[in-house]
């Protein structure tokens, strides 16, 4: 039997920007025989797992659960409300804005794609200008990513409610919260988002398996006009259901759901605005270690204006020696795993091992971060990656700070 390296013994660490790291509660929930779907405790439990997730999103609407990553609740939400031929306005700021619009295409709408590249936010002028030269409406909806994991850009998604309103264009809103619900503030009706979706396995730190779309009236009311919506995406009798099965059009993800019951329960008891003050500190420590790195070498984070970064993910670039490079080390001598540069270059570019992710949402804490910067800072000491000095300083100070 091959050894593992000496200091990559014991708990290994998934600094990955999703799956997230899964607290003991929501696996120990998740450990158990598969229950009754036809009576008991399942059954009595999704009223309140339903209202509580609504707590989350900050909505007093509905929401539909699918059996399904990200990519399906993207697919979900467009089949409720985008019908072939339709157009929709995609202001793209990564690989993921990118890849709703595909969705769309592939669904039969048409797609305009405002791309403003992987390093910056939204320009809202340009998305008004091209807003008021649409005078026939023809947009239907705008495809907003609200924190683009592959560029760790955070977007004001209640700044494209204003243009809108400020154009006064009827389109609908729709915000992707994959990588932000439960980590960056979000709030779904004052910001008024039309249609939201999310998954379950990063900031609410579940494993990977199911998606969320919520949806206010005024969506609904979109909904009830389209000529046809597909029995499984429908989501009018997963957000209205009669019958518990029709929660999930069948057999319901129920280790999902205890997993669920417990993770909404930890961010309850902790409290929503306290989750989102975590994460802002734990990101500015983050950014912190990194900004000190940055300042010989290579060594850069992707999004240069603080106010467009993410509380959940930090995009990096590092060329000389790659960043694949360091991942690698991390990874076999200190059992930390960092993020691919998912979207920043094609894989077969040689440009693709120059960029790494840091995951820092859901179940994480002070400590934990500043293993994290550790691990870094010893795998580029140990590659002679050249670097600048007293990052972890810069970290321990936010953090002490706080």
């Amino acid at each position: 039997m091959t050894k593992s390296p000496l200091l990559a013994q014991g708990r290994s660490y998934l600094a990955i920007p999703g799956p997230s790291v899964m607290p003991d509660a929501v696996l120990n929930a998740m450990h158990r025989a598969a229950p009754n779907i036809y009576s008991g405790a399942l059954i009595d439990m999704m009223p309140a797992l339903m209202a509580d997730l609504r707590r989350v999103a900050r909505t007093k609407h509905h929401v539909a659960m699918y059996i399904g990553n990200g990519h399906a609740a993207w697919e979900a939400a467009l089949s409720n409300v985008v019908a072939p031929g339709d157009k929709v306005l995609v202001p793209s700021t990564g690989r993921f804005g990118i890849g709703w619009g595909e969705i769309a295409t592939d669904l039969g709408a048409q797609v305009e794609v405002i791309d403003f590249g992987r390093a910056a936010a939204m320009d809202m002028a340009r998305v008004a200008d091209v807003l008021a030269a649409d005078k026939a409406h023809e947009i239907k909806a705008i495809l907003g990513v609200h924190v683009d994991t592959s560029s760790s850009v955070r977007n004001d998604i209640a700044g494209l409610r204003a243009v809108l309103d400020e154009v006064g264009h009827p389109a609908l809103l729709m915000a992707d919260c994959i990588a932000s619900l439960g980590c960056d503030r979000f709030e779904m009706d004052a910001w008024g988002v039309d249609v939201m979706v999310t998954a379950c396995q990063k900031g609410l730190m579940v494993p990977p398996g199911v998606g969320f779309v919520f949806f206010n009236d005024k969506a609904e009311a979109v909904r009830a006009k389209m000529p046809r919506v597909s029995r499984y995406w429908d989501w009018m009798p997963r957000a209205h259901p009669e019958e518990f099965y029709q929660y999930h059009c069948g057999t319901a993800p129920t280790q999902h759901i205890f997993g669920l019951r417990a993770a909404l329960d930890m961010i309850h008891d902790e409290g929503i605005e306290q989750v989102w003050a975590r994460h802002a500190v734990l990101a500015r420590a983050v950014w912190a270690a990194c900004e000190a790195w940055s300042q010989r070498g290579t060594f850069a984070l992707n999004i240069a204006d603080r106010e467009a970064r993410s509380h959940a993910v930090t995009a990096l670039r590092l060329q000389t020696p790659n960043a694949t490079a360091l991942r690698d080390w991390v990874q076999q001598n200190l059992g930390l795993t960092l993020g691919i540069g998912l979207g920043m270059a094609a894989p077969g570019d040689p440009a693709w091992h120059g960029f790494f992710r840091l995951g820092h949402m859901g179940h994480v804490n002070g400590h934990m971060i500043m293993g994290l910067l550790g691990g870094i800072e010893a795998g580029m000491t140990a590659l002679k990656i050249e670097h600048g000095a007293s990052a972890l300083d810069a970290a321990a100070q936010v953090i002490a700070g706080h």
